[in-house]
């Protein structure tokens, strides 16, 4: 009988096994345990399988070590570990947490608007969706 793992079907499981994979030609899966301070690597296989949660105290480490941005990472984990409702409430009190290239984004607009705080108005909007092709 096949016993289905808790948090195999979280965003986060998944998000960690392809980077693991994306990864292998570069370093080892014992090697992204260790740079994110775990003594045994067998941590990692029980993340990435859905075994474990991913403890949110090591989410900084764990997006370092899989080269990835570490508020993104956090997002998934807060999922993982509050669920998708609580988790969304959290984002709604606090904010989305902004990832590096989003933090470009943000600065472009403040550097051309010259601090402006512009609106999202339907023109920019359409500029933006005819930039990702939309």
């Amino acid at each position: 009988m096949n016993q289905k793992k808790p948090f195999e079907d979280t965003r986060l499981a998944q998000y960690v096994e392809r980077r693991i994979l994306e990864l292998k030609p570069r370093k080892t899966q014992g090697e992204i345990a260790a740079q994110t301070g775990f003594i045994n690597p067998n941590v990692i296989t029980m993340i990435k399988q859905g075994k474990s949660k991913a403890a949110l105290d090591r989410i900084p480490a764990l997006a370092r070590a899989l080269e990835c941005d570490p508020a993104f990472l956090m997002r998934l984990a807060l999922e993982q570990a509050v669920g998708q409702t609580a988790a969304a409430a959290v984002i709604e009190i606090f904010g989305t947490p902004v990832t590096e290239n989003e933090r470009g984004w943000i600065d472009a607009i403040r550097t051309v608007s010259d601090n402006s705080d512009p609106r999202l108005t339907s023109r920019s909007q359409a500029a933006i969706n005819a930039i990702f092709g939309r």
